[in-house]
């Protein structure tokens, strides 16, 4: 059992108010973290085990995630991405994924689900109203030409311990992800800053809610009269605001999934 797990009666009144505010609420919007990934056995960032808590053979995983290194070091960055990254499909979507995909074939997440994952984890769950703040593995593109390649074009190359050079000019092929220096999308910031101004309730799951601007959109729904609420292992800075606030994803995914199949 997770330690984060809440005893029977506390977390069923809990969950039957947010099921009441869920009712209530007539635009949903979903913001996700790398905890979410973590049922699935993906390793999160900043949590207990997180990947920047201990360096890579001696490199700060920070700067490895950097877009100048990428462009000096490309190789050390494929090695790094390799162990993870570039084994996506020995992961499955876990019950996290598969309760937001029924959300919204519900109708009931219905401004956009928000991610700061790359493993397009959502998507394969069966998710289609996506956005991905940081972009995602499932494609790359040529730095000289912008030619475009699949994950399963590239994957089998960072396996061989290769790094990626485009087919048509042989330049250095970078995936679809926003490293540290990069711009987010500003379309995908604006449809947040829509999505979640507008919306009734935000609901985060599995996220610090530390990394700005992607941590501001559920304050964006507090400050305009809608509610939120939280599901994160740990204590975050906006929980004060939070109608709501439950510690352990997989226990509120299971009762989220149940609830949708009463619906």
């Amino acid at each position: 059992m997770s330690e984060y797990r809440e005893g029977e009666g506390l977390f069923k009144a809990k969950f039957d108010s947010f099921t009441r505010i869920l009712e209530s609420s007539g635009k949903v919007a979903v913001f996700t973290g790398a905890g979410v990934s973590t049922l699935s056995g993906i390793p999160d960032f900043r949590g207990k085990h997180g990947v920047y808590n201990s360096p890579w053979k001696g490199l700060p995983v920070e700067e490895i995630l950097s877009i100048d290194y990428f462009y000096r070091e490309p190789g050390i960055f494929y090695a790094w991405a390799e162990e993870v990254w570039y084994h996506l499909e020995d992961y499955e979507p876990n019950i996290c994924h598969k309760a937001l995909a029924k959300m919204e074939q519900k109708g009931l997440l219905n401004t956009g689900l928000f991610t700061q994952n790359i493993d397009f984890m959502h998507q394969r769950a069966g998710s289609r109203l996506v956005y991905e703040l940081h972009g995602s593995a499932r494609s790359a593109y040529c730095t000289n030409c912008n030619a475009y390649y699949t994950y399963e074009q590239i994957a089998p190359i960072v396996r061989a311990g290769e790094v990626p050079r485009c087919r048509t000019c042989g330049a250095l092929i970078k995936p679809d992800i926003v490293f540290y220096g990069e711009a987010l999308s500003s379309s995908v910031l604006k449809q947040a800053e829509i999505s979640f101004s507008q919306a009734d309730l935000a609901i985060v799951l599995g996220s610090s809610l530390t990394v700005y601007p992607a941590a501001a959109f559920p304050e964006l729904t507090h400050y305009n009269g809608g509610r939120t609420v939280i599901v994160n292992a740990q204590p975050t800075a906006q929980d004060r605001n939070a109608a709501l606030v439950f510690k352990d994803i997989e226990q509120f995914s299971m009762a989220l999934d149940g609830y949708l199949d009463t619906i």
